[in-house]
């Protein structure tokens, strides 16, 4: 009876697949150095970059892009480019810790809304990619963001 219940209830829950997220890696050139944004997760206050849940409707690209602007207030272009992959544990609800896999997608920015919906709960900040690399947790991201140069993403001219 024990036996069954552990092989037919507990383990599948602890080998599920990881949950699924995009990430939008925002970028721009200043002062002909490039920069990318990062913006304070909303619980723990670390360095992230704009993400999330799948959305109907959406590609994961678009929905990064979304995520973007209701996270930082960032105006994005272009469809997104395909950079990388990284897989960090999120809390849901209630504190469970889940693996999640995350594709990130680099955007040029081409502005940032001072008015948006998280702008009370998160900061956002521009830095070099090497300097991001240094701020995130998540070492596939910080591996991800030190990789990153503009030239590598797809950059299309209006």
């Amino acid at each position: 009876m024990l036996y069954d219940i552990v092989t037919d209830y507990i383990l599948p829950m602890l080998r599920r697949p990881a949950y699924y997220q995009s990430a939008a890696l925002c970028w721009r050139i200043k002062d002909d150095v490039p920069q990318v944004l990062l913006l304070t997760s909303r619980e723990t206050r670390r360095w992230v970059l704009p993400k999330g849940w799948p959305k109907t409707g959406l590609s994961a690209a678009e929905t990064a892009a979304e995520e973007a602007w209701e996270e930082s207030g960032a105006r994005l272009k272009g469809p997104g480019e395909l950079v990388g992959r990284y897989c960090y544990r999120k809390r849901l609800k209630g504190g469970v810790p889940v693996n999640t896999e995350v594709d990130v997608f680099a955007f040029r920015a081409l502005s940032l809304d001072d008015d948006f919906p998280e702008r009370d709960e998160r900061e956002r900040v521009w830095v070099a990619p090497e300097e991001a690399a240094r701020l995130v947790d998540e070492p596939e991201l910080s591996d991800i963001l030190s990789a990153f140069r503009p030239d590598n993403a797809l950059i299309s001219v209006a």
